[in-house]
């Protein structure tokens, strides 16, 4: 099974992998990241810190690294049956890229799913860390062009197209309340998925 664990910035998300983690054996579940720690995921790394980066550039940056990532990681740890749980996952890319591109190409959550779909592999179910982008960006700090309020809005409404999309696979999770409250429904989630 693949679980992903989505929503904006500031949501979470990484410390949920973390109590996650914790809490199912390492011979039975697989914890990794998008963008990961690979020469690919350096990569996105450096376009992140550059403000003038080309969108469309980006966007086949954070694609190859999603590749190398389900050659590496994902396939091989669901092949062996164990559970797969990524901190960020092709969702982001529709969400955030989508918001990036618009302007650049037509129907660009559309445009972003076509390049994936003949590849990717789709999470079973989806952790969706859901708050404000307001307090979003306050959260995470706005330290890069990904976390100011305003592209935050354009992201989470991708987001929620997602969801419509695909209401079954997600689960959202409310990420204003307190660290405690949003690990122990995280944990119920996945506890009642396996």
């Amino acid at each position: 099974m693949l679980i992903t664990l989505e929503g904006i910035d500031g949501g979470g998300k990484t410390t949920v992998a973390g109590a996650l983690e914790d809490e199912l054996p390492a011979d039975r579940a697989v914890f990794t990241r998008e963008p990961t720690d690979s020469w690919y995921g350096d990569s996105v790394g450096r376009s992140i810190d550059d403000d003038d980066a080309d969108p469309l550039a980006e966007l086949f940056l954070y694609t190859a690294d999603h590749a190398d990532h389900l050659s590496r990681v994902v396939r091989p740890a669901l092949e062996a049956g164990r559970v797969v749980v990524s901190d960020r996952y092709a969702d982001s890319r529709y969400a955030y890229q989508g918001a990036t591109l618009a302007g650049t190409v037509d129907s660009p959550m559309q445009y972003i799913k076509s390049v994936h779909e003949p590849f990717t592999r789709p999470p079973d179910a989806t952790l969706y860390l859901d708050l404000p982008a307001e307090l979003g960006a306050e959260r995470a700090g706005a330290t890069n062009k990904f976390e100011t309020e305003a592209y935050l809005k354009d992201v989470r409404r991708n987001y929620e197209r997602l969801i419509e999309a695909d209401p079954d696979r997600f689960h959202r999770i409310d990420a204003t309340r307190s660290r405690e409250a949003v690990v122990a429904e995280a944990r119920a989630i996945v506890s009642e998925l396996l």
